[in-house]
C-alpha cells in the first residue's frame, strides 16, 4: 500500500481516463453481454479444471499440476481487467485512479511473466517425460514441481516490480486519456511528455529477456522431443507422445504470438485499434480457450469429467 501511495504522489492526483473496449463498438450493450458471458466461461472452465485435477488421483501428476497452475493464473489474469471494465460500463464510469492503475499494471505484468515461465516449465516437463521416461519420477518429483512453480511466480513478480514503477513515475503532462480498456504499459507510455526512448529500450530488453529465455527452453525441449519421437519404433508411442504435447503447443502459439506483437514489435506497427484487438484476444479469450484445449484434447481430463457427471447423476437418482 505504501508503494502504491508513493506512485500516486509522484504521478499527481489526476485519474486516468480509459476509453475502454465498449466505446469502440456500435453496440456496447451487446459487446458487454458477450464479454460477461466469456468471463463466466473462463471462470467456470478453469475452476472446473482445477477441481478435477485436485479431486482425481490419476490426475495427480506433474503435467496436471502445471495445468492447474496455468488455470489459476488464467482465473486471476482475466479477473484483473474484466470485472472493473464491466462495472465501469454498467455505472457509466471511465476513470481509474493512479493507485488502481498501478496495481492493475503490476498484477497484469506479474501474471503475464509468470505464465511465460510456466509454459517453459511445462515444455521441460514434457521433455523429461518423453526423452527420459525412466528417470521422470525422480527428475520431476513433487518438490521439483513446487520449486518450478514457485520460481515462475517469483519471476513474474520481479517483472511487475521492475516495469510498474518505471512506467508509473513518468511525467504525464499530456492528455490522461488511455486508448485502451486497462492500464497496459505501451498505452500508458504514450501519455508521457518526456523522452521515453531510453526507458522503452530498457523495457524492450527486459521483455525480450522474459520472452527469449522461455522460448529457448520451449524450442530446445521440443527439438529433443521431436528427435525422440522420430526414433520411436512404436506408432502408438509416437501418437501418445504427440497427443501429450499438442495441447501445450497450441497454448504456446496463442499466448506467445499475441505477447510478441505487444511487447517486441516496434511502435510503428502498433495502432490503438490493433492493440485493443490483440489485448482482447490474449487477456479475455485466451483464458477461455486454455481449459477447452486441455480438456477436449485430453482423454484423462474428459474421463474425469464423465466420471464426475456420472457420480452426480447417480447421487441424484439416489436422492429421488
Amino acid at each position: 500500500m505504501d508503494n502504491i501511495m508513493w506512485l500516486a504522489n509522484h504521478t499527481g492526483s489526476s485519474a486516468f481516463i480509459l476509453t475502454g473496449l465498449f466505446s469502440q463498438s456500435k453496440h456496447p450493450a451487446l459487446l458487454c453481454t458477450i464479454v460477461f458471458v466469456i468471463f463466466l466461461m473462463a471462470l467456470s472452465g478453469n475452476a472446473l479444471l482445477i477441481f478435477l485435477i485436485h479431486s482425481y488421483a490419476h490426475l495427480h501428476t506433474p503435467m496436471y499440476f502445471f495445468i492447474s497452475q496455468l488455470s489459476l493464473m488464467d482465473v486471476m489474469y482475466i479477473s484483473v481487467t474484466v470485472p472493473k471494465m464491466l462495472i465501469d460500463q454498467f455505472m457509466g464510469i471511465d476513470k481509474i485512479s493512479v493507485p488502481e492503475c498501478g496495481l492493475q499494471m503490476f498484477l497484469y505484468l506479474m501474471l503475464v511473466g509468470s505464465e511465460f515461465s510456466l509454459l517453459a516449465a511445462m515444455a521441460y516437463d514434457r521433455y523429461v517425460a518423453i526423452c527420459h521416461p525412466l528417470r521422470y519420477p525422480i527428475l520431476m518429483n513433487h518438490r521439483v514441481c513446487l520449486l518450478l512453480a514457485s520460481g515462475c511466480w517469483f519471476l513474474g513478480s520481479v517483472d511487475g516490480f521492475i516495469i510498474t514503477p518505471i512506467t508509473m513515475t513518468l511525467p504525464f503532462c499530456r492528455s490522461r486519456k488511455i486508448n485502451h480498456f486497462f492500464c497496459e504499459v505501451p498505452a500508458i507510455m504514450k501519455l508521457s511528455c518526456s523522452d521515453t526512448s531510453l526507458i522503452e529500450l530498457l523495457m524492450y530488453l527486459c521483455c525480450v529477456l522474459m520472452l527469449l529465455v522461455p522460448i529457448i527452453v520451449i524450442s530446445s525441449s521440443y527439438t529433443f522431443i521431436i528427435l525422440t519421437i522420430h526414433r520411436m519404433n512404436s506408432a502408438e508411442g509416437r501418437k501418445k507422445a504427440v497427443a501429450t504435447c499438442s495441447s501445450h503447443i497450441t497454448v504456446v502459439i496463442l499466448f506467445y504470438g499475441a505477447a510478441i506483437y505487444t511487447y517486441m514489435l516496434p511502435s510503428s506497427y502498433h495502432t490503438p485499434e490493433k492493440d485493443i484487438v490483440v489485448s482482447f484476444f490474449y487477456t479475455i479469450l485466451t483464458p477461455v480457450l486454455n481449459p477447452l484445449v486441455y480438456s477436449l484434447r485430453n482423454k484423462d481430463v474428459t474421463g474425469a469429467l464423465k466420471k464426475m457427471f456420472s457420480v452426480g447423476l447417480v447421487s441424484q437418482e439416489t436422492l429421488k
